[in-house]
């Protein structure tokens, strides 16, 4: 019986298990989200989000705190630099598992695990529900819908006024150009004079 056992060996011993959730706590703060069992994405949760919490603080001590457990410079610097300042008005909570499923194989139920903040689909509604308010005092009453509508008939009428400023200037170069130009029966007349 397994009362009270909190630890989830996942069928591996001590060394294989320490090294399977470094390689997967690695991947995650690189790649932001992984695809991995139920299983493994619990176990690595509690492995990681104390590692969250503690590169909050910037300091040689949690550097290497952090280092002796991922192994790997490169993630760790990510961590601080990239990782810690989204997260530092978090409270905890910084993982989120989403079930995608069975595996084909053997029918073990798969998540993707992923970092909270650096999903891009919550937090673009985030930013979009943000409404921009004009000081400079609108017309009242009118909705934004409206305001659209009417910018676009005033720019349709502006256009339809140069077409018809550019129809009359044509029109009165054209007779300024019949004018000009002699006719005809004048040219005519001036070859019976010539004659």
């Amino acid at each position: 019986m397994r009362h009270g056992k909190k630890v989830n060996h996942l069928s591996r011993k001590k060394g294989h298990r320490r090294s399977l959730l470094s390689n997967m706590a690695c991947s995650l703060i690189e790649h932001k989200s992984i695809n991995t069992t139920i299983a493994k994405a619990k176990a690595l949760r509690v492995y990681v989000e104390p590692l969250l919490t503690k590169s909050k603080t910037d300091s040689t001590h949690s550097r290497r705190t952090v280092f002796s457990y991922l192994q790997d410079k490169e993630i760790v610097t990510e961590l601080f630099r990239d990782v810690a300042p989204k997260i530092a008005t978090r409270n905890g909570g910084y993982t989120r598992i989403i079930r995608t499923g069975y595996r084909l194989g053997d029918n073990a139920e798969m998540c993707m695990i992923e970092l909270v903040d650096f999903n891009e689909v919550y937090t673009k509604e985030a930013d979009t529900k943000t409404t921009r308010r004009s000081r400079r005092g609108g017309k009242k009453g009118t909705t934004a819908s409206e305001n659209v509508e009417e910018t676009k008939s005033e720019t349709t009428a502006s256009t339809e006024e140069t077409v018809v400023e550019d129809v009359v200037e044509e029109t009165a170069s054209d007779a300024s150009n019949e004018e000009a130009s002699p006719t005809e029966e004048d040219s005519s007349e001036e070859k019976k004079k010539e004659d």
